[in-house]
């Protein structure tokens, strides 16, 4: 059963000493299918991706993938311990994203909770970034 709520979320991405956090109050959708979250909202100038709806699904503590459709289009997997190489899309361009996954913590239970994902971003196997995304879903 889908639900409508309220998703705060902090992004911090870390550039060796520059640090850069966007913080999101927004309205969205959460649900659960077998094992899984799923979370889905509209982003707006705030996140960068104005035009773009995100739906952030993960799976315990061992796999989430953030797809990422309209303006911009990204599929990226984020598993512990793990790289993946990932296609992104911009209105600019496209180029290829490696991810390695340092954790992933869910706390996440039917009536909401919190999720963080810590992960590093590469583009054409040069660092681009330490990313950090903190979540909290609460019942709208």
């Amino acid at each position: 059963m889908t639900k409508d709520v309220m998703i705060q979320m902090k992004s911090i991405q870390s550039i060796y000493d520059d640090k850069t956090e966007t913080e999101l109050i927004t309205r969205g959708k959460f649900s659960r299918r077998n094992k899984s979250y799923h979370i889905l909202y509209e982003d707006s100038e705030a996140t960068g991706f104005s035009g773009s709806v995100t739906e952030i699904s993960v799976t315990e503590n061992k796999i989430a993938s953030i797809i990422r459709t309209g303006s911009t289009n990204s599929d990226l997997i984020i598993e512990p311990g793990k790289k993946h190489h990932c296609h992104y899309e911009t209105p600019y361009g496209s180029m290829d994203v490696g991810i390695y996954t340092h954790s992933i913590k869910n706390n996440l239970m039917d009536s909401g909770g919190d999720l963080y994902m810590k992960y590093t971003l590469d583009i054409n196997s040069s660092y681009m970034s330490d990313n950090e995304i903190i979540m909290n879903i609460k019942k709208a």
